[in-house]
């Protein structure tokens, strides 16, 4: 890791002048990269080569009164920009994260729980199409995850809002307009237990979003977002499964997915990991239902900073789609790289 310390903020940024530059904090970088080869069957595969590569910079520094202070910038896949958050730990009422498009917060923190050796089943090199539950997540919203002193021993909650759920990413001193949007407030309860058995983990999440119809028709309830499901470790295998709905609240168009999840990991060494997946997930369209579902086997192994990586997957009916076309398998080698 390379560490940039002792630049003071305004160094960082000149729109951020007004915050005393005395207060000196550390800037760190860290990155990654992963080059895949990917060979699908059934579909064009075209150039099997790929490559993606990540850089995060995380900014800390501490109030007088113990608030720890943390900024993201993550830049990944050679964009100019992906996403940034800051998180405030206090010393009493826990975390409180303002995030703009980084993702894991509010119930999306539960949207694939399956144990995996690599990626979730819908990420590990075909293109499945699968909608699983985000809530507010991926907007610009906040989350505040309660202190533990807050709570009985073992249990975690968490709060997000976000006051327009429309994924626009805008500057300080900005907002993102007047334009006609689908989606007004939304907000976000997740919990989560770990004291009730030893290695046993459950979880489960509710979110709720205004549908506010502008420029749209057949809009008939908000959208509700619901999540359920558990892990459970004992020795080297952990089993998990999960159950979501997304009502979206439309008469027109998608009016829900509901998925169901289960996977099985094995912590072969400290170094060899394998394990399996299957998510299934069902969209409703008026009348009409389709299910979806994807499979995935993974192996991984890791030296030091560098891991190989294997997924053999399956996908039936991708997008929702019943053509044939859309029944795949496909087999994806990672080789990444930690720095």
């Amino acid at each position: 890791m390379n560490k940039l310390t002792k630049i003071g903020v305004s160094a960082l940024c000149g729109s951020l002048a007004s915050v005393a530059a005395a207060h000196a904090g550390e800037l760190s970088v860290t990155g990654g990269a992963t080059a895949t080869y990917t060979s699908n069957e059934g579909t064009v595969t075209g150039n099997p080569i790929g490559l993606s590569s990540g850089i995060l910079f995380t900014g800390t520094g501490e109030l007088d009164n113990g608030t720890a202070i943390t900024l993201t910038l993550s830049n990944t896949d050679q964009s100019a920009y992906s996403s940034g958050s800051i998180k405030l730990d206090t010393p009493s009422l826990g975390t409180i994260l303002i995030d703009q498009g980084a993702g894991g917060t509010g119930i999306d923190r539960y949207d694939d729980m399956i144990p995996t050796a690599w990626e979730e089943t819908n990420g590990a090199g075909l293109t499945t199409g699968l909608q699983t539950v985000q809530g507010v997540s991926g907007q610009a919203s906040i989350d505040w995850a309660l202190s533990s002193d807050m709570l009985p021993e073992g249990l975690g909650l968490a709060l997000a809002y976000t006051p327009r759920a429309t994924g626009t990413q805008t500057n300080d001193k900005a907002s993102s307009g007047s334009a006609a949007e689908q989606y007004g407030a939304g907000w976000d309860i997740a919990i989560e237990h770990t004291g009730l058995v030893d290695g046993l983990k459950v979880f489960g999440g509710y979110s709720q979003i205004d549908n506010t119809g502008s420029g749209l028709a057949g809009l008939s309830d908000d959208r509700v977002q619901e999540v359920i499901g558990a892990t459970y470790a004992v020795g080297s295998v952990t089993l998990g499964y999960q159950w979501s709905l997304d009502d979206k609240g439309d008469g027109v168009g998608t009016a829900y997915y509901e998925n169901s999840a289960y996977g099985v990991s094995f912590q072969v060494n400290d170094d060899m990991t394998l394990s399996y997946g299957e998510h299934k997930s069902e969209r409703g369209v008026t009348a009409s239902t389709t299910e979806l579902k994807a499979s995935s086997l993974q192996l991984s192994y890791t030296m030091g900073g560098a891991s190989i990586k294997f997924a053999e997957s399956s996908i039936d009916n991708a997008s929702y789609s019943t053509a044939t076309a859309n029944d795949n398998d496909g087999r994806t080698v990672a080789l990444t790289l930690a720095f």
